[in-house]
C-alpha cells in the first residue's frame, strides 16, 4: 500500500512522438490519473507501508516478473494524445557528489561478473509483477537506489507495491539480501504527465539486520548538469529474448542526442541490451566506479541497437536531493 503526496507546482506542456520501448509482453491494469497538461516543477513521492516485499519476491516469482518496458511505451502512447513541444531543458551549474563505490573496472559490451551495488528491482503495479534493474548511489540516508522513472511509477498513475531491490544479483540468488522500499520518489514531471524527458526515479530503502544498503554494498558517485556527448559505460539486467535476466550485461560507447525524438533531451549510446535493463546505471567513463549520470530508459524496437537514457539536469537532481534526505 502507498500513500503519495506532491511538492510545488508550475505550468508545462505535454510533448508527443513515435516511441517504440523495448519490447515485452504484459500490462499494467492500475487506473492511472489523468493528465491535466500540469507538470509539477517538484518531486512526487510515495511512502511504502507494505513491508512483505522481500518475502513476496520468491526465486519463481523474481524470474517470472514481466520486463516493465512496456509502461515507458504506455506514458508515451499517453502523451500522443496532447502534442506539444517541450520547453528547453532548466539547467544547472554541474554538481557532482562522490560514492563509495568499490573499484571494477569491467569489460565493455560484454557479460559481467555482479557488481556489488548494482542489481535488480521487482515490483508490482495493478496486480502484475513487474522487474527493472537499479543501483545504489550515495545519499544522506544511505539507503537510496536509482532507476527509471517508469519502473516505481506508471507514469501518469500509481507508484509501485512490494518494491525491492536485490543488489548482485545472479541466477536467482540474493548475496546482499532483499532490500525493501519504505519511500519512492520521483520527477512530478514524470509522476503526473510521464515526459520522458524525466524518466529517472529513486527509492528510499529500509534498513536490513540493521544495517544501511551503502554500508553493505558501497553507492555510487552522482553527477548532474554534466557536459553532453561524454563517454558512459552502462549496466543492466536484459530479460526479454535473447537475454534471460539472469545476468548482468555493459554496453560502453560515447553519448549522441536522440535524432528521432530532440523534444526528450535524451542522449543514446550504442546498446542492445532489452527489457529488464531499464533503471540500469549509466557511468561517466569505462568502468562501475564512475560518477551515475542516467539510467537505462527506453530503445526503439525490438532490434534496437542504441538504448536511450533522460539527461540529467536540475529537475531530476531535486528528486535525488529529495529522497537522498530522507529519513
Amino acid at each position: 500500500m502507498t500513500s503519495t503526496r506532491t511538492l510545488a507546482t508550475s505550468l508545462m506542456s505535454l510533448t508527443t512522438a513515435a516511441l517504440f520501448a523495448l519490447c515485452s509482453a504484459g500490462q499494467a491494469t492500475a487506473a492511472p490519473a489523468q493528465p491535466d497538461n500540469k507538470d509539477v516543477a517538484g518531486v512526487s513521492s510515495a511512502a511504502v507501508t507494505d513491508t512483505s516485499g522481500a518475502d513476496y519476491w520468491t526465486p519463481e516469482r523474481m524470474k517470472s516478473a514481466i520486463p516493465a518496458d512496456v509502461l515507458a511505451k504506455k506514458a508515451v502512447d499517453r502523451q500522443k494524445a496532447s502534442p506539444a513541444v517541450l520547453p528547453e531543458q532548466a539547467k544547472g551549474p554541474e554538481t557532482k557528489i562522490q560514492g563509495s563505490a568499490p573499484q571494477i573496472q569491467a569489460k565493455a559490451n560484454a557479460s559481467e561478473t555482479p557488481v556489488s551495488h548494482i542489481g535488480k528491482v521487482f515490483f508490482t503495479l495493478g496486480g502484475t509483477n513487474y522487474v527493472c534493474s537499479a543501483n545504489s548511489v550515495v545519499s544522506t540516508n544511505r539507503n537510496t537506489v536509482s532507476t527509471a522513472g517508469h519502473c516505481l511509477n506508471e507514469g501518469p498513475g500509481a507508484f509501485a507495491t512490494k518494491f525491492t531491490f536485490v543488489p548482485a544479483y545472479l541466477n536467482g540468488s540474493a548475496p546482499y539480501g532483499k532490500w525493501t522500499a519504505k519511500a519512492l520518489y520521483a520527477p512530478t514531471q514524470w509522476s503526473s504527465s510521464g515526459s520522458m524527458e524525466y524518466d529517472t526515479g529513486f527509492a528510499v530503502m529500509s534498513q536490513l539486520n540493521g544495517r544501511n544498503l551503502a554500508d553493505v554494498v558501497g553507492a555510487s558517485g552522482v553527477s548532474f548538469n554534466a557536459a553532453r556527448g561524454l563517454a558512459y559505460k552502462a549496466f543492466g539486467y536484459p530479460a526479454a529474448s535473447p537475454f534471460n535476466g539472469e545476468s548482468l550485461k555493459s554496453c560502453s560507447g560515447t553519448a549522441t542526442n536522440d535524432p528521432y525524438n530532440p523534444q526528450f533531451n535524451s542522449q543514446g549510446i550504442p546498446c542492445n541490451m532489452t527489457g529488464g535493463s531499464s533503471g540500469g546505471p549509466w557511468f561517466i567513463g569505462t568502468s562501475s566506479s564512475g560518477y551515475q549520470n542516467s539510467v537505462n530508459s527506453y530503445g526503439y524496437g525490438t532490434n534496437s541497437t542504441k538504448m536511450y537514457g533522460p539527461y540529467w539536469g536540475s529537475v531530476i537532481q531535486q528528486a535525488y536531493n529529495t529522497a537522498s534526505s530522507a529519513s
